[in-house]
């Protein structure tokens, strides 16, 4: 499927290259990768593709969505990266945003993710509800990714993978603990983790789990486990596409 992207000028793409730059050295010394990929995904997964609304457009700079429940802690990396924003008045928030993500991955030791500069920011958020909830099982994450955003089971399996960063807090979402023991790297451990059961200080909620029990998920949670050039491979793709929904659609 080939996507036609919007033309941008070559400043406009020398803007990104430097802001790029700039994002690697604020996110090395913050250590916030996780933190900027969570603000990139929950942008991107508000995407209902049977009414073309929300997704990955910038709306996350306005105060309603940041305070959906699903975004507790997100204004956080709002503020972090404000001062980087504000050097690059040109780029779309919509772009910055999705570009942290990007990065985020980079620096941590995960693939690199191609980057299509161009989304435009829209005037308004979306509606809440839609961001999948930790408490779900497969039937949930089905509803959610595939049948709101469009993406499909390999899809969720490598997306979920990315929980190899970062932690949840309880006062955000109700869990505490990190998926891995090394929560600032992106590697395959997630899924070694979630094939050997509980381990104490480790997180798995349920919807991890729910990769477990269904038919389909367990053989990729297997896979990638395995092999983490598979994992890079199918997550660089899953994350190009989820960062892309509603966008320059083919």
């Amino acid at each position: 499927m080939v996507k036609n992207y919007p033309k941008v000028s070559e400043e406009y793409l020398k803007a990104v290259d430097k802001a790029k730059r700039k994002l690697r050295g604020l996110i090395a010394e913050k250590n916030c990768a996780p933190l900027m990929l969570r603000l990139a995904w929950h942008s991107a997964g508000t995407y209902d593709q049977c009414t073309k609304t929300g997704g990955p457009f910038g709306t996350m700079r306005f105060q309603a969505e940041q305070a959906h429940g699903a975004n507790n802690g997100v204004d956080i990396a709002i503020r972090l990266l404000a001062p980087i924003k504000e050097q690059f008045p040109t780029i779309s928030y919509a772009d910055f945003y999705q570009l942290a993500g990007v990065v985020a991955v980079e620096i941590t030791g995960g693939p690199d993710v191609p980057f299509h500069a161009g989304r435009p920011d829209n005037p308004e958020p979306p509606v809440e509800g839609r961001l999948p909830a930790a408490t779900g099982g497969s039937d949930h994450l089905r509803d959610v990714f595939t049948k709101q955003m469009g993406l499909n089971d390999q899809d969720i399996v490598a997306l979920s993978g990315a929980h190899t960063l970062g932690r949840c807090h309880k006062e955000r979402s109700g869990f505490e603990g990190p998926w891995t023991a090394n929560p600032l790297i992106f590697d395959n451990s997630y899924f070694k983790e979630l094939l050997k059961g509980d381990t104490e200080g480790l997180l798995q909620l349920p919807s991890d789990k729910a990769l477990l029990s269904d038919p389909s998920f367990r053989p990729l949670v297997e896979k990638y486990a395995a092999d983490e050039d598979a994992f890079f491979a199918d997550y660089a793709e899953a994350h190009l596409k989820l960062s892309e929904l509603g966008f320059a659609e083919a």
